[in-house]
C-alpha cells in the first residue's frame, strides 16, 4: 500500500484545521469559523470544500438537506506533505541539506541537541542501520 503525500495549498490548510476542530461540520460552520482570519464568502468556502472532496482530503455524505464534511487524511498526514513539500520545493529533495540548514540557522540549546541525538540513535536502531567508525 503507498502513502500518499497530501500538498495542500493555504486555503486548504485553513480550511481542514477547522474542519479538524469542528467535524462533522457543514460549510457555513466552517465559514463562521474562518471569518476573523478570512473574509471568504459562503460560496467560496463551499467550492473549496467541494474541490477538497474530490481531491481526497475531506469526506462529505448527504443527510437530507445538510451535507456535513470530514476530514479524510489525519494531521499527521497533512505534515507529512507540507515538510515534504518544502524539502522538495527548498532542497530539491534532499534531507541532509535540510537538517544542516535547520542546525546551522537554529540556536538550538544543548538540550534540544541531545534530542535530536536521541531520536537518530532511535531510529538506527529501529532500522538496524549502525553507525560508522
Amino acid at each position: 500500500m503507498t502513502k500518499k503525500n497530501y500538498e495542500l495549498t493555504e486555503a486548504e490548510w485553513a480550511i481542514i484545521q477547522a474542519v479538524w476542530e469542528n467535524e462533522p461540520c457543514a460549510a457555513p460552520t466552517i465559514q463562521e469559523e474562518l471569518l476573523g482570519r478570512k473574509s471568504w464568502h459562503y460560496s467560496t468556502v463551499k467550492t473549496l470544500m467541494d474541490r477538497m472532496v474530490t481531491k481526497g482530503l475531506l469526506t462529505t455524505k448527504r443527510i437530507r438537506n445538510l451535507i456535513p464534511y470530514r476530514s479524510a487524511i489525519t494531521r499527521v498526514q497533512a505534515q507529512k506533505g507540507e515538510i515534504m513539500r518544502a524539502v522538495k520545493r527548498a532542497f530539491d529533495g534532499a534531507l541532509t541539506p535540510m537538517m544542516q540548514f535547520m542546525l546551522d540557522e537554529h540556536n538550538l540549546s544543548q538540550k534540544q541537541l541531545a534530542e535530536m541525538e536521541s531520536l537518530i540513535r532511535k531510529k538506527r536502531r529501529r532500522s538496524g542501520v549502525r553507525k560508522k567508525r
